[in-house]
């Protein structure tokens, strides 16, 4: 007896010292997260072009007016300035992987957060967020996550930059959200049942708070993103205007279901090279943990999330424009060429060839963040005897975007704080 009152006793004790643990760290990363006080700026024109020298000229086939191609080839200058807008749980991970590599490559210089690894997220952003920022300073390259702010990435950036970004079906977005940060969002907590997401959905509006705290992650997520109000009625004339504002400014908006014809249209607007579009998927949920939407709930998905919905649709409809312009021919070749340079690539770099589950990661380096209470998200194992040649090339394509920004020179310690306070509560 009273050895079970002292098991009793030390549970409570335990339980008492992390629960002052949490509260404590909680609150310090609230304030060590909340945006910095801007002052204004002084307004230094930023230069045309941050190429610091001169890019090769590269051969691209030209097509005719039938999209067929002629056979001819144009040459065209590799652009180095690009905006990639990172919007949420949409294989930004794969594609950040990409510009990191591609700005390693031309010694280009990218404009990073400081101490965590987004830009102060969800707070608007501000130039003053960027690491080591001064008025005038040239940057090629930001593709931090942010919540878009047009003004002030047009007075950081050189006035020749490529924006682009991706979105996703919004349904999937949406189940793959509420999985990654439903843990995040305290109204989800009230929220009866194993099955929350299906809970949810059958009546959103009751447990819905449009105030709550990371409320904005559960409803218009890629609208909220590029800095709108995700709360507007469908109707909205605001709904209209920010998706005419998101079609203005970027030149280029790819899709996650058509990942591959989507870095192939960013290779014929950037006229990057077929190496430069090299990938291994990133972050990649495994089966068990995604939730299969039937008919009925992606239809109230989309219902709820129908701001999104319209905004997928109307760049799903130019997004194929844009391939019809490259030509369909021309694009399932390079589909193809492309699909198999990455074969090639997982079967030099990646033991087994294939993504692994968190616990079967062998290296601490190549272990992806995981969301709260799980480890849900892949990883791969580099093989063991990869050849000289490859080497560094497989290790970059492998490596999770919190390690390659610290490798970059990015210092995350906020974010590796929240990091352990995590590991604490999936203790």
């Amino acid at each position: 007896m009273i050895g079970k009152q002292g098991r009793q006793g030390r549970s409570m004790c335990k339980g008492l010292v992390l629960g002052t643990l949490l509260t404590s760290c909680m609150i310090l990363l609230y304030c060590l997260s909340t945006p910095q006080v801007h002052f204004n700026l002084p307004e230094v024109p930023v230069p045309y072009s941050c190429a610091h020298r001169p890019v090769q000229f590269h051969p691209v086939p030209t097509t005719n007016n039938s999209q067929q191609t002629t056979g001819q080839t144009s040459l065209c200058t590799p652009k180095v300035d690009v905006m990639f807008m990172k919007t949420h749980k949409t294989a930004s991970s794969t594609l950040i992987n990409i510009l990191f590599r591609f700005g390693e490559k031309h010694r280009l210089k990218f404009a990073f957060p400081d101490s965590r690894n987004d830009f102060f997220y969800p707070s608007p952003f501000q130039r003053s967020q960027v690491k080591d920022y001064r008025p005038g300073m040239c940057f090629n390259i930001i593709c931090n996550h942010m919540r878009f702010n047009a003004p002030e990435v047009a007075k950081l950036l050189p006035m020749d930059t490529s924006y682009i970004t991706i979105l996703r079906d919004p349904a999937e977005l949406f189940e793959s959200s509420f999985h990654y940060f439903g843990r995040l969002v305290p109204f989800t907590w009230k929220i009866p049942g194993e099955d929350k997401l299906t809970e949810f959905l059958h009546d959103p509006h009751y447990y819905f708070d449009p105030e709550g705290f990371n409320s904005f992650y559960l409803k218009n997520l890629l609208f909220f993103d590029f800095g709108q109000d995700n709360t507007l009625e469908l109707d909205d004339p605001r709904v209209k205007e920010g998706i005419r504002s998101i079609t203005d400014r970027f030149q280029l908006v790819m899709l996650v279901e058509y990942f591959e014809e989507s870095l192939i249209l960013l290779k014929n607007a950037l006229c990057w090279e077929m190496d430069d579009l090299l990938f291994f998927k990133l972050n990649a949920r495994k089966g068990s943990t995604v939730s299969k939407l039937t008919p009925e709930l992606r239809a109230q998905a989309l219902e709820w999330n129908s701001i999104d919905w319209k905004l997928y649709q109307h760049f799903n409809n130019t997004f194929w424009k844009k391939v019809d312009a490259y030509g369909q021919k021309r694009m399932a070749e390079d589909v193809a060429e492309l699909r198999r340079r990455n074969a090639e690539m997982a079967a030099i770099c990646i033991e087994g060839g294939h993504a692994v589950e968190a616990g079967s990661i062998q290296e601490t380096a190549m272990q992806p963040w995981q969301p709260i209470g799980e480890k849900s998200i892949m990883g791969y194992n580099l093989k063991k005897n990869v050849d000289k040649a490859h080497r560094k090339l497989c290790r970059k394509m492998l490596m999770p975007e919190l390690q390659y920004l610290t490798e970059l020179g990015v210092n995350l310690w906020i974010t590796k704080l929240w990091g352990h306070v995590r590991d604490i509560i999936n203790w």
